[in-house]
């Protein structure tokens, strides 16, 4: 395998499958396949989940209600998701534990940074719920700063598009898609990979970040052994 260490970013709306909201059971089995399938080959695993697929907190801050109530919403969202991937994830055979930013002492343990990083080399599956802690950070943010703290060699964004174009492939099909672009040419052109905030602090830390189908059966374990797959943001 060509990284050791990964963090897997996951958008909440991932977990939709072709549902048009809430968590599909049916994606959840095949992300805990394609897992299983790395941490079998000595692959070690932290996620980060989005809440998109229950609840953002911009779009609720949109209509009126005040931002941080709205952030504190979305973040309880993605607990709910790391709870449903934990669950997914032990049916498959995978030791998870789930941490989150914010204390639910009775359904996940609080972030300790050892403590999680003890659990990878354990061969524990860990989800980081709950971004950042704080409001108007997305959890874009959260998995660069977990990625970081946790030594990850990699953050692989899991999307329904296969890399990053020039534009958007779901509205252009002449869209050209890039399969190794710089962190400078990202800004240059201004691509969208992660927030601001996010991509800045990957590309101070030196964090490669690679954008990838997380939906096609088999990419995962494509990506972790250093076939070609989606597109590489590095230096």
């Amino acid at each position: 395998m060509k990284y050791k260490r990964i963090l897997l970013k996951l958008s909440g709306e991932a977990l939709m499958g072709n549902r048009q909201y809430g968590i599909d059971p049916e994606r959840l089995a095949e992300y805990a396949n394609d897992i299983k399938n790395i941490t079998d080959k000595g692959v070690e695993v932290a996620i980060v989940i989005g809440g998109g697929n229950i609840f953002r907190g911009v779009a609720g801050a949109s209509q009126g209600m005040d931002r941080v109530q709205a952030d504190h919403m979305g973040m309880l969202a993605t607990v709910i998701n790391g709870l449903a991937l934990q669950s997914a994830f032990e049916d498959a055979g995978l030791p998870t534990r789930l941490q989150t930013a914010i204390k639910i002492n009775e359904v996940a343990e609080p972030f300790i940074r050892r403590k999680a990083m003890n659990h990878l080399k354990k061969g524990r599956v860990v989800i980081f719920g709950g971004g950042t802690g704080n409001p108007y950070f997305t959890t874009d943010s959260a998995a660069v700063l977990r990625a970081i703290e946790v030594e990850a060699d990699v953050i692989l964004k899991g999307t329904r598009v296969d890399g990053i174009y020039n534009t958007d492939p779901e509205k252009d099909t002449t869209a050209v898609k890039f399969d190794h672009i710089t962190f400078d040419d990202v800004l240059r052109k201004g691509l969208k990979v992660m927030d601001t905030t996010a991509f800045t602090l990957s590309q101070e830390n030196k964090l490669p970040i690679i954008v990838f189908d997380m939906n096609k059966p088999g990419n995962l374990l494509k990506v972790v052994s250093g076939e070609n797959i989606g597109t590489e943001v590095s230096f």
